[in-house]
């Protein structure tokens, strides 16, 4: 099959050697997790490797090798079967007859002298939760949910924000093998029950609201919407978060319905404390499902497993990026987004997690810097967009704030721009290495990123994951190194998707990774590998909307903008620009005898804000004389988008296969 051109015009050669931005020292890579890791192989497998580069070879080269030697290093019990049953994509089958908890790992990290998380919210003091209260309340609300009849495999939801009541949730909810799911509160209830209704969940854990951007969100009607839309409820249990009282009121559905509302410190305390106590499952078993951004339709239920999410994590966290029991572990996320689940996992290796559940800009733009520094955090997350608008308002966080603790800057969300990068060096620390990384809700990991003894280059990430057998392919599935090209798995790993919600046979799943390149994990990002190593990402191959790392599909926008009797027909595209930015206009063909005034731009952006998420309120709304289509009657996101970043028209679509041709003139011209 042939791939489309690439949208990405380059201006000078990607072989021409970079300048790394940070070198690490002799000792560090002597220090580092991975290569302890590398001395492990060595002696155990009779494996010697000279650098990170030659053990990723090996990594891939020897798959159920390199798996066995993650199970046996982090000592995760006795294992002499097989490690790999199948190494075909999809089908892949994984430590046959192992059984686990993942939380069986959490418990075993505790850590008697270290808070376990570290939570932080607007205008609040910042709240410490020890291991024993983490995990006591975590046995006490299994306990709880196990007297409402929740067995393994039933479904618990959260809608919550980002704070230590979801983390425990979650793990209670996981210890007794059901399976969890959650969205944020920034989410309508009306987009939340596009996810979560698919699960027909038995309890429904959500909080009465949030705090963000110097203001609070009372969600109590929101979650009445929701407990009316899932008929299956058992119960409702409330987080107080803004201290309003609990929605007691009787069940949305009407007399009779068996749906009571309980009050958090009800299910989660105890006079003394309780150990937790976990369900051994199979290794696949789900853990949760994470959706899609649903960009053509409903949004797609992602299921992982235990084992796998485990292996993984442990890789991710401690040999990737170096998280140890010493680190405070801060990335700015929210439940609707795979990196809260990441970020989970710092409890995996016995560091203290961050919740925060405000803005990152508040009450000043540098606002996660002061968040950085009064938590002491080692290592902080956030997103390209943050940093470039922490650039344009001047700020310096080496100056202004205390981070003498960072030792790790984690970027993901989109592709990070050199200019970015380097401001990171020289306003925040020179010696602070910037890991970018790069992956998704599919595999709830990263395919590539840093690594602690790997260098640094400015708009670059360090190399590949181990494990990850990744490749660049043109259209004709041949790997090719310093051009553009499909980002590709060959060889499967263990945290791919169990598979689709609601998709018996496999349908769905086949059709989003294996379509284009049959047996091969094709992801939809455009990625280019360079002489030294590392891999540089230009950017979604598809149209997902992907706003500060909160990713939303096109097709929501749709449904509530195109609802509007001022709107016959929108289209909305999220285009990263060369400087870091991100531009999200949407284009509104207005109904007859209607004009885009100021007065029907300001109901659009409220609608999007009050009915779906206030995150994804377009940057511009603007009047297009039409949407132009496939033969089909599919709109053409991703030429138009392609036209948006500068693409030469002539490569970017047939104008034959175009219902209006002559609209692409007038799209291309848009052009910033």
């Amino acid at each position: 099959m042939e791939r489309p051109v690439s949208p990405v015009e380059t201006t000078t050669s990607i072989e021409e050697i970079a300048v790394p931005q940070w070198i690490p020292t002799p000792e560090e890579i002597a220090e580092a997790r991975v290569t302890d890791f590398a001395r492990y192989v060595a002696l155990s497998r009779g494996v010697h490797t000279d650098g990170y580069h030659q053990l990723w070879e090996w990594s891939v080269a020897d798959i159920a090798g390199f798996w066995r030697s993650v199970w046996e290093y982090f000592d995760l019990g006795d294992h002499t079967g097989e490690v790999l049953t199948d190494a075909t994509m999809p089908g892949a089958r994984w430590f046959p007859g192992v059984r686990l908890n993942y939380v069986d790992r959490v418990i075993s990290q505790a850590q008697p002298d270290r808070p376990a998380i570290l939570a932080l919210s607007e205008g609040r003091p910042m709240r410490e939760l020890s291991w024993r209260e983490m995990l006591s309340r975590t046995a006490v609300l299994a306990r709880s949910l196990s007297d409402l009849g929740v067995r393994p495999g039933d479904r618990v939801v959260g809608y919550l924000p980002n704070i230590p009541e979801a983390v425990i949730a979650f793990l209670a909810t996981a210890s007794i093998g059901a399976v969890w799911s959650a969205c944020g509160q920034d989410y309508t209830a009306k987009a939340a029950l596009d996810r979560l209704g698919q699960l027909d969940p038995v309890v429904l854990i959500a909080a009465d609201g949030y705090r963000y951007g110097g203001r609070e969100h009372d969600r109590r009607d929101e979650i009445a919407t929701l407990r009316a839309g899932l008929p299956g409820l058992r119960a409702t249990v409330v987080v107080p978060v803004l201290g309003a009282a609990a929605a007691t009121a009787p069940s949305p559905r009407g007399a009779g319905a068996d749906d009571p509302v309980r009050a958090w410190d009800e299910c989660t305390t105890s006079v003394d404390p309780v150990e937790p106590v976990t369900v051994p499952v199979d290794f696949e078993h789900p853990l949760w499902v994470l959706f899609s951004s649903g960009t053509t339709g409903k949004p797609k239920g992602i299921v992982h497993g235990h084992g796998g999410v485990l292996l993984e994590h442990l890789k991710a966290v401690a040999l990737q990026s170096d998280i140890g029991s010493e680190d405070t572990f801060f990335w700015y996320t929210s439940p609707s987004w795979m990196m809260w689940n990441f970020q989970v996992a710092g409890l995996l290796v016995g560091a203290t997690i961050v919740c925060y559940d405000g803005s990152p800009a508040h009450p000043g733009p540098d606002g996660l810097w002061e968040l950085a520094s009064r938590t002491r955090a080692t290592v902080l997350g956030t997103s390209p967009g943050y940093v470039l608008g922490c650039e344009k308002v001047g700020a310096v966080p080496a100056e202004d704030h205390d981070l003498a603790a960072l030792r790790l800057i984690g970027i993901t969300g989109s592709a990070l721009p050199p200019s970015s990068s380097l401001w990171l060096r020289d306003k925040v620390g020179a010696h602070i290495p910037v890991a970018s990384i790069s992956g998704g809700t599919d595999v709830v990991s990263a395919f590539l990123g840093g690594v602690r003894t790997v260098p640094v280059w400015p708009g670059e990430l360090s190399a590949p994951y181990l494990g990850v057998a990744l490749e660049a392919w043109d259209g004709h599935g041949r790997a090719v190194r310093g051009a553009v090209g499909e980002l590709v798995i060959t060889r499967p790993m263990p945290s791919m998707p169990v598979g689709f919600w609601n998709d018996p046979d496999g349908t769905r799943y086949r059709a989003a990774y294996f379509d284009m390149f049959p047996g091969v994990w094709r992801h939809g990002d455009w990625i280019t590998r360079t002489a030294h190593g590392s891999v540089i990402v230009h950017g979604r191959s598809d149209s997902t909307l992907n706003r500060n790392g909160i990713r939303m599909g096109s097709a929501d926008i749709y449904q509530v903008v195109e609802a509007m009797p001022e709107v016959a027909e929108a289209l909305v595209l999220g285009i990263e620009e060369s400087d870091g930015g991100y531009w999200m206009p949407l284009f509104v063909v207005s109904a007859p005898g209607v004009d885009l005034t100021d007065a029907v731009v300001a109901r659009i952006r409220a609608t999007i804000r009050t009915e779906l998420s206030p995150r994804h309120v377009p940057d511009e709304i603007i009047a297009a004389p039409g949407i132009p289509h496939t033969r089909t009657g599919k709109k053409l996101e991703v030429p138009l988008k392609r036209l948006l970043q500068g693409a030469d028209p002539a490569g970017v679509v047939d104008p034959a296969a175009v219902d209006e041709p002559e609209l692409l003139a007038w799209y291309a011209a848009r052009r910033r």
